[in-house]
């Protein structure tokens, strides 16, 4: 079976379905037929194969958020979510990022990082930070998906910046694979358009380049799209996906 759950999402090029394929995060569920999969991890739902209305409405008992995103494989898949969450589900158009190795232009990225504005402190991510982003609503999602401290420290990676001891940005794995992280940046409303998503950004880069890990990165929107180009990253395609609310 697991090589048939592979062969339905392999020209798949998301590093969330990779999560679960390699047993490192979230899940994979299949139908009773065996012919279509979900990959689900943290706020997305990922679907292939045969559109099965058993799997679009299944919600795993681990998810206890009434919020997911879900993305359709094909216009069937999309057709069949719309049909079982009719006015709960929002269609929304995502921007997926080229993975290119060896396209990070190391000076500018230190230099992204060197013009931290005055009064800003950036830091790796340690436990104390950890809980920072765990008591912020706004920052949870950059730690969210590691379960404690300790999973943190041995699967993600993040930086975070803090004004007068406040935490005010950051950048982290939102989630993690064997060849990198998928990376989620997220700025405190009143300290945006300062440059700390961008110095956030490099930094993270920078550091998964020194480990040999992947910084990969999906668009929500084009303010996305523009600060990973900034970061030297390259547009590939948008895409279709489902915001579900009362999931």
């Amino acid at each position: 079976m697991k090589e048939n759950i592979n062969q339905m999402f392999k020209d798949w090029n998301e590093t969330l379905i990779w999560s679960c394929l390699q047993g490192i995060m979230g899940e994979i569920h299949t139908n009773l037929a065996e012919d279509a999969a979900m990959a689900i991890l943290g706020d997305f739902a990922f679907f292939a194969g045969n559109p099965s209305e058993e799997l679009v409405r299944r919600k795993p008992k681990e998810c206890r958020q009434d919020f997911i995103i879900m993305v359709p494989q094909n216009e069937a898949w999309g057709e069949l979510i719309e049909k079982c969450y009719r006015d709960r589900a929002k269609k929304v158009i995502r921007y997926a990022i080229k993975k290119e190795q060896n396209i990070f232009d190391i000076v500018k990225l230190e230099q992204a990082v060197s013009k931290l504005p005055d009064g800003y402190d950036l830091r790796m991510i340690g436990e104390a930070e950890y809980n920072m982003c765990r008591n912020n609503d706004w920052a949870n999602d950059l730690v969210s998906q590691y379960k404690g401290y300790e999973i943190y420290k041995d699967l993600g990676l993040g930086v975070v910046v803090l004004k007068d001891g406040e935490l005010v940005a950051g950048a982290s794995s939102y989630s993690t694979y064997s060849e990198g992280i998928e990376i989620e940046i997220d700025t405190r409303e009143g300290h945006r358009r300062k440059g700390l998503a961008y110095a956030c950004g490099a930094k993270l880069i920078l550091e998964c380049i020194k480990k040999g890990l992947y910084p990969s990165w999906d668009a929500q929107n084009t303010w996305s799209v523009a600060l990973a180009e900034k970061l030297g990253y390259h547009f590939s395609h948008k895409y279709t996906a489902y915001e579900i609310m009362g999931y």
